[in-house]
């Protein structure tokens, strides 16, 4: 009996040590949830931590100027002008007459229930706090900011927040300066930088050197009392932090160059592009049709953009870096070197013409020269059968390179160190690489490896395949000005405060011989003396190098193609024309080309030419389909 009791005694004192231990551990558990809800509230939630931090302080953003932009010459072209936005604390807001506040921003009760609606949308607002200042409407004129400046005391809650808007002092370049417009929520995920109702790059220059441009925010810290009304700054202003303004951007563009050019190409469908080969520096991005920048800004943003959207002629497309079009005869300089760097033919080397290309039967055709005919008179009279012949030898050529495949895949890598088959890096966004096909894409097209020279003969002569942009037919003028070299086309001449990137200031070879070059810069000289590209003849003045090109377009007219830079031996500019449509490379990119080198080393067109600039700025050249006036620029 006693050791029975002794037992539940034992048992007993066992049980209670051991409530003990459950009840130590859950006031552990209990307190350690605490501390950790406690941490989560006062240091992770940003709910609570702005709502502690609201009650106190109101933290304004401040703003910074956007960045100008200068032409070469120093012209100004971008600027910034006060505009203003109505930014709402929500959880400050009390009671106030509505129909007041829309009267004085000019807006209609659905619409402020609307913007309303969209500010606390997380969707479209994801940085939503209602301790916070939120946009609710952008753009106020100086008309509006007075009106409501005025009466801001009747509505609690609501601030206004200054910001700049672009301006622009020539209605020319807008493809190439791009424009702004309010952050989508993908830029704001991606980039922290950014809250809804800032504004961001979306194309040209403003997209591409956004972080050049934008700058970074302050911040002004406002005190406030119980009742939450602004005391003053908080700590005498010790605590803000001021803006600095983004950097300036002196462009390569000559804009007047640039409008000249604009001018040239109205009614039509095209681009122009003028490099200054010594540097790689644009002078000149023209693409037609383009628009006056201004349309892009402002409260009549949206309805403008959607208007060139629809327009027919595509003028929000940079075509002188995003239209790829089959380079034509301006490609047969780049075979010419080919064929003489890589032994398949010698200056003195001598093909047949009769017409056209024998093997074949006279395809691809050709007009009346002489014959045989070696590789400068080719360039001066366009054969198309002397670079048909080149290009068949090189491939066939089994001893050299042991295949058609591998001799094919020689001729696709020097066509890339030329500029060919893949972006240049050009500063501007949206570029495309056009097309070099490779050895295995044939392949796939014929369904084997058996195919030969014949099969593709017409990549020779620019066609077939053949894809290029009016850039890197310009950046072939530049190389071959250049004797061998290029450097990477750019828009930005000079960043205020900091280096260019390596990639601009570094020369990139081709690896074919000067004097292959110098053979082909002869002929091009020679197309200008006497053969296809005489209209653009500026003898004795400056002597000019060039090459047409007719450009076969299955949808409608050919297209009108020149490649050629001056002077001759000390060159200093390059440059390629491309008019959709334009038939003939002599028809109308030749004179078009003409008039810009004579603007450029003139200043004016003289009087001789202006019969000729006023026939150009008259003519219309447009899809016959969408023939009709262009929309007002």
């Amino acid at each position: 009996m006693a050791l029975f009791l002794e037992k539940n005694v034992v048992n007993k004192y066992n049980s209670l040590a051991k409530r003990k231990y459950v009840i130590a551990a859950t006031v552990v558990i209990l307190a350690i949830v605490y501390l950790v809800q406690l941490f989560n509230l006062q240091i992770l939630s940003p709910q609570y931590r702005d709502y502690a931090d609201s009650n106190a302080f109101l933290r304004r953003p401040l703003y910074p100027s956007r960045g100008a932009i200068y032409d070469r010459k120093g012209k100004l072209l971008v600027y910034n002008r006060p505009t203003y936005d109505v930014m709402m604390v929500v959880r400050e807001m009390k009671e106030f007459d509505t129909l007041d506040f829309c009267r004085t921003l000019n807006i209609s009760m659905e619409r402020f229930h609307a913007l309303n609606a969209d500010m606390k949308d997380r969707r479209k607002n994801p940085g939503y706090s209602s301790y916070t200042p939120q946009l609710f409407m952008s753009q106020l004129d100086v008309e509006e900011y007075g009106l409501l400046q005025e009466k801001l005391y009747k509505f609690p809650g609501i601030y206004i927040q200054n910001r700049t808007e672009r301006q622009y002092n020539y209605p020319n370049m807008g493809l190439i300066l791009g424009y702004v417009a309010e952050v989508d929520k993908n830029k704001m995920a991606a980039d922290p930088y950014y809250v809804r109702g800032d504004y961001v790059g979306k194309s040209g220059i403003e997209l591409s050197h956004e972080e050049d441009l934008r700058g970074e925010k302050g911040v002004e810290i406002l005190l406030r009392d119980a009742h939450g009304r602004i005391q003053g700054r908080y700590d005498e202003g010790r605590q803000d932090k001021a803006p600095k303004s983004g950097r300036d951007l002196t462009l390569s563009i000559d804009i007047d160059l640039q409008a000249y050019g604009e001018l040239l190409m109205q009614n039509k469908v095209g681009s122009i592009v003028m490099i200054e080969p010594k540097t790689g520096e644009i002078l000149a991005m023209v693409s037609a049709p383009t628009y006056d920048p201004v349309r892009l800004t402002g409260k009549s943003f949206i309805s403008n953009y959607l208007e060139l959207e629809r327009n027919p002629y595509k003028p929000l497309i940079n075509r002188a870096i995003a239209g790829t079009y089959p380079p034509g005869s301006t490609f047969k300089p780049t075979q010419g070197l080919i064929f003489l760097q890589e032994g398949i033919i010698t200056p003195e080397t001598r093909y047949s013409c009769f017409g056209g290309y024998p093997p074949l039967g006279g395809r691809p055709g050709c007009h009346g020269h002489a014959s045989p005919i070696s590789l400068e008179p080719a360039l001066a009279t366009s054969c198309n059968s002397f670079f048909c012949y080149g290009l068949n030898n090189m491939l066939g050529n089994r001893s050299k390179y042991g295949s058609t495949l591998n001799a094919f895949d020689v001729w696709r890598d020097y066509m890339v160190s030329m500029g060919y088959g893949y972006p240049l890096g050009v500063d501007l966004p949206s570029e495309k690489r056009g097309f070099i096909p490779n050895s295995k894409f044939y392949s796939n097209v014929f369904k084997n490896d058996r195919w030969v020279a014949h099969n593709i003969i017409s990549i020779a002569i620019g066609q077939g395949e053949i894809l290029a942009t009016p850039l890197q037919i310009a950046n072939l003028g530049a190389t071959i000005a250049n004797r061998g070299y290029f450097y990477t086309p750019h828009v930005v001449r000079e960043r205020k405060g900091a280096p260019l990137e390596e990639k601009y200031t570094t020369r990139r070879e081709t690896g074919i011989y000067r004097e292959y070059y110098e053979l082909t810069v002869q002929g091009m000289a020679d197309a200008v003396n006497f053969g296809t590209c005489r209209g653009i003849n500026l003898a004795p003045f400056v002597e000019v190098c060039g090459k047409t090109g007719t450009s076969e377009n299955p949808h409608g007219d050919d297209h009108s193609i020149f490649m050629g830079f001056a002077p001759k031996d000390d060159p200093q500019v390059a440059i390629a024309v491309l008019v959709e449509n334009g038939r003939f490379g002599a028809t109308n990119a030749v004179p078009i080309a003409r008039l810009m080198l004579q603007k450029f080393f003139h200043g004016e067109v003289p009087e001789s030419d202006k019969w000729l600039e006023t026939s150009i700025i008259n003519r219309v050249i447009l899809p016959h389909a969408y023939i009709r006036n262009l929309p007002a620029k």
